[in-house]
């Protein structure tokens, strides 16, 4: 297999190699729009203010802090450049202080198979401890002891289904087994209330949860349930005094509901609601303060972020002004403060970040992220448009092009897709698609059912035997995106990947005709085999996504879709496919599968390319500037078939 993937990157680079110039202009000009001695907007902790920062040429993050004043002395905690010298590939998984500041726990994955190791360093001498914990995965809350910790640990099927407890500077084979899942279906991860009272144990499965929560003050604390799983009930937790706040789609509440109920009694039979459920107006996401509560949105497709005073129950939106954008709730490390931190971007602004004084309304702009190279934001125009699908629901798509790119339909447009496990893909800033947009391309996302941008209903129509209907606004899409006369048959790129892949391929047997080319990176596309095959790490996970294929009913209906299945002979468009070898999620042999029966079946003499990164995964590149030489080639391999 390995001589074959070999040959498969061999053939590519030779058909590449006339691009390799442009390749290197490109990653030049990417490179050129990053401010690369950039850093994050401090957070206090205690008597400390954290951030990470980046030098001129560093490829990661270096993680600092400062003691009582931003103008005192500068303390490294970690430099992510040195772990990663002479290494190919590098992820930081977990980073995270003890709460007395004295102690680091830091876990790496070298090789992109998401599999951590757990080192710990003590701040105040600079030594990296003994401890080293293998097989961990990206999840670590200490207890305010600050001498232990809680970790998540991978079972043979690289899943987290454990949660250990581990003492600093102590043998690992000696931690204590807290918690083990026994359902396959459910994966456990660990977070720490904003309170800093609870650590807690989730149990989530596809559109199922359960919660526990530890005394984070007690070593010894057990776990108590919260209320026990049930099919199709999701809910997440955070705790203020005495009570529970809980985010539920309990009783009908599909676009959830926020309760409240005692810790002492926080089973569902005793939650009482505080936000009511609206219908259309989706919560995904909430901060506890000690006077506020604050609630991220989203309403008509577009987020929004609300503050509530816990006292009073007097409430406000924030304002956003631009057509299409994105805004998010911003995690601190305070919960005694009346300053909540979001940010907001468009696909022409920048990601900018604010404090908001939550009992004034007043906000300060904290940064604005520095965009080199000539960028100004006057020479673009964002919007959105509504496309009608098959079915006649309206499908809202985001665009962006520059002011003077025709729109007479004879401009190539990138058309990006996704649709699936409730993700809404959001109208958000990116620098490296101006390589497209500078060159006369449109730049459109199709917010397509699968996601959530448009509520729970969005989601579910565009899962398990509802799945086609993905499909069908995408190409809807397409459609009247040529109607409007932002582009023109045949002169489309498709891009997606992962489950977005799925998108890709199923499209390409779909509608060919529609596309000039496709770029799909790590592409699920063999879905009945890959899941048939319950050792695969999500397998189990993920029936209630796309259905359990021993159900007669979803195996003919996944059947019917799989983009690997329904190849045929037909004209396909110019292919890129990319994936990476370590992948843990989706393996390279669906890219390898796929790229041989359209190889074999196609009746076009269009290119079919497959990039296989060998010494990474799901994600592609660790390094900032790695990664800018993978979009440089999907960039490249674009213009060439367009012949821009």
């Amino acid at each position: 297999m390995m001589e074959y993937l070999t040959a498969e990157n061999t053939y590519t680079d030779a058909v590449m190699k006339p691009t390799e110039e442009l390749q290197a202009t490109l990653y030049q000009e990417m490179r050129a729009r990053i401010k690369e001695d950039d850093a994050s907007v401090p957070q206090k902790e205690g008597a400390y203010f954290y951030y990470c920062r980046y030098e001129k040429g560093g490829q990661y993050p270096i993680e600092c802090r400062k003691h009582d004043s931003l103008d005192n002395p500068e303390e490294i905690l970690l430099d992510v450049n040195e772990l990663a010298k002479e290494r190919s590939f590098l992820e930081i998984g977990v980073c995270e202080n003890s709460p007395d500041h004295r102690y680091l726990a830091y876990s790496v994955d070298l090789d992109g198979s998401e599999e951590y190791t757990i080192h710990i360093k003590d701040l105040a001498t600079g030594d990296l401890l003994q401890d080293r914990i293998v097989r961990t995965y990206d999840s670590l809350e200490w207890i305010n002891d600050s001498q232990t910790f809680l970790y998540t640990l991978l079972d043979e099927h690289q899943r987290p289904r454990q949660v250990y407890k581990h003492r600093v500077d102590s043998d690992s084979q000696q931690d204590e087994l807290v918690y083990e899942e026994k359902d396959p279906r459910f994966f456990v991860s660990l977070s720490k209330s904003e309170s800093g009272r609870f650590i807690y144990v989730a149990c989530e499965g596809n559109n199922m949860s359960e919660w526990y929560y530890s005394d984070a003050n007690n070593r010894d604390g057990t776990l108590r349930l919260i209320e026990p799983r049930r099919k199709d009930h999701e809910y997440d937790v955070s705790d203020h005094d005495e009570r529970f706040f809980i985010r539920t789609n309990i009783d009908g509440a599909k676009d959830f509901k926020i309760v409240e109920t005692a810790i002492s009694t926080p089973t569902s039979d005793k939650w009482r609601d505080f936000i009511e459920h609206e219908p259309g107006r989706l919560i995904t996401d909430f901060l506890v303060f000690k006077d506020y509560l604050t609630v991220e949105e989203t309403h008509a497709g577009l987020p929004q972020i609300r503050v509530l005073a816990l006292e009073t129950s007097e409430s406000r939106y924030i304002k956003f002004d631009d057509e299409v954008y994105d805004a998010a709730l911003v995690p601190g490390r305070e919960f005694n403060t009346s300053t909540l931190r979001f940010m907001y971007t468009s696909l022409a602004i920048p990601a900018q970040i604010y404090d908001y004084e939550m009992p004034s309304g007043q906000r300060t702009l904290r940064k604005e992220q520095e965009v080199l190279g000539g960028f100004h934001r006057g020479d673009y125009v964002s919007q959105r448009l509504f496309a009608k699908s098959s079915d006649g629901v309206n499908i809202p798509i985001s665009i962006l092009h520059r002011k003077e790119t025709p729109l007479d339909g004879t401009a190539p447009l990138l058309l990006y897709g996704y649709g699936s496990y409730g993700s809404s893909i959001p109208a958000s800033f990116s620098s490296t698609r101006f390589s497209y947009v500078n060159r006369g391309f449109v730049y459109a996302i199709a917010h397509i059912r699968g996601g959530m941008e448009l509520g729970y209903d969005w989601y579910e129509g565009g899962k398990l035997i509802q799945k086609k209907n993905t499909f069908n606004d995408y190409i809807a899409c397409a459609e009247t995106l040529i109607q409007e006369n932002f582009t023109a048959k045949n002169n489309i790129l498709a891009v997606g990947g992962s489950a977005g892949g799925m998108l890709m391929g199923a499209v390409a047997n779909m509608r060919p005709d529609l596309f000039k080319a496709i770029i799909t990176h790590v592409p699920f596309v063999d879905v009945v085999n890959t899941m048939l095959d319950d050792t695969l790490p999500l397998t189990t996970m993920e029936y209630n996504e796309w259905g359990n294929p021993n159900d007669k009913e979803y195996f003919d209906y996944m059947l019917s879709y799989s983009p690997y299945d329904n190849v045929t002979k037909q004209d396909y468009p110019h292919m890129l496919i990319v994936c990476g070898l370590n992948d843990p999620r989706v393996t390279y042999w669906e890219s390898a599968k796929w790229i041989a029966k359209l190889r074999a079946m196609k009746t076009d003499h269009n290119l079919s390319l497959l990039k296989v990164h060998m010494d990474s995964g799901h994600a592609g590149a660790s390094g900032r500037f790695d990664f800018l030489k993978e979009v440089a080639l999907d960039v490249a391999f674009a213009l060439m078939v367009f012949k821009k």
